[in-house]
């Protein structure tokens, strides 16, 4: 039986027909935000364990290993999508983390832009709260590689927090009595501080909270990423790192005469 194409149609043709289709299926296809996220960290201070909270699993290994020997022997990244899980100009929009952690030797700029064309959008600093840095390297590798503006896009992570709650100390009280240096990082970074427990359900209760902490500080920044300075070369790339370690002393050492 043949149809009458008035009848079907209505005055519309076939082609306005799809192409109405066409637009509804687009519209229904969320946006994906994707953020590159660094995560660095001395060994053993709980780079693994924070990147599984973030991406809620188990992708990075983590464990106890031979004092002073990192499980994380070269830079790992482990990627997932979390879909509808926040809303930009009034739709619906997917988050894509890709999650990058770093060796105990910490890559060179043109290492870590082979893994990060685009750049990082959010650097997280992981310290164990038992067992703090001693110098500055966390913060002067970040400043090499990332220029002046690294700070902006930083956030800070004490992880072992339940080692603090068990010796009756208030994380504020930590942060007063802790090293000069992590005191004034704590004071510069932009996404602020954050102290994780390593009881054996915290990624789970506290993944959400810190993916919304790292999504907030990206949209603080129009979700732009730092420019990993690839073009500098290993000889100078020492350099500065030498000539910020001496600078960072040189403050301390006047910090202290004026204290005296």
């Amino acid at each position: 039986m043949e149809m009458d194409d008035d009848c079907c149609f209505h005055g519309n043709n076939i082609f306005s027909i799809l192409n109405q289709r066409g637009s509804h299926l687009r519209s229904e296809k969320r946006d994906a935000l994707v953020l590159n996220v660094l995560l660095l960290g001395d060994r053993q201070s709980g780079r693994s364990s924070v990147g599984n909270a973030l991406i809620g699993g188990q992708e990075f290994p983590t464990g106890i290993c031979a004092p002073g020997v990192s499980k994380t022997t070269g830079c790992q990244i482990r990627s997932r999508s979390f879909p509808g899980y926040f809303r930009r100009q009034g739709a619906e929009s997917d988050l894509v983390l890709r999650m990058i952690d770093t060796p105990t030797v910490w890559p060179r700029p043109q290492t870590l832009h082979e893994h990060c064309p685009e750049g990082v959008h959010v650097l997280m600093i992981v310290v164990r709260t038992d067992q703090p840095p001693e110098n500055t390297r966390l913060q002067l590798y970040a400043q090499s590689v990332f220029g002046p503006d690294w700070n902006r896009h930083t956030t800070l992570i004490f992880t072992h927090a339940d080692l603090l709650q068990e010796a009756g100390l208030q994380p504020s009280v930590y942060l007063a009595h802790t090293t000069d240096w992590l005191k004034a990082l704590a004071k510069e970074v932009g996404g602020g501080v954050s102290f994780l427990d390593n009881t054996s359900d915290w990624p789970l209760i506290r993944g959400r909270p810190l993916r919304d902490q790292l999504l907030r500080l990206s949209a603080r920044n129009h979700h732009r990423a730092l420019r990993i300075r690839a073009e500098l070369n290993s000889q100078l790339f020492d350099v500065l790192l030498q000539l910020g370690v001496l600078h960072q002393q040189l403050l301390l050492l006047s910090d202290r005469r004026l204290q005296h």
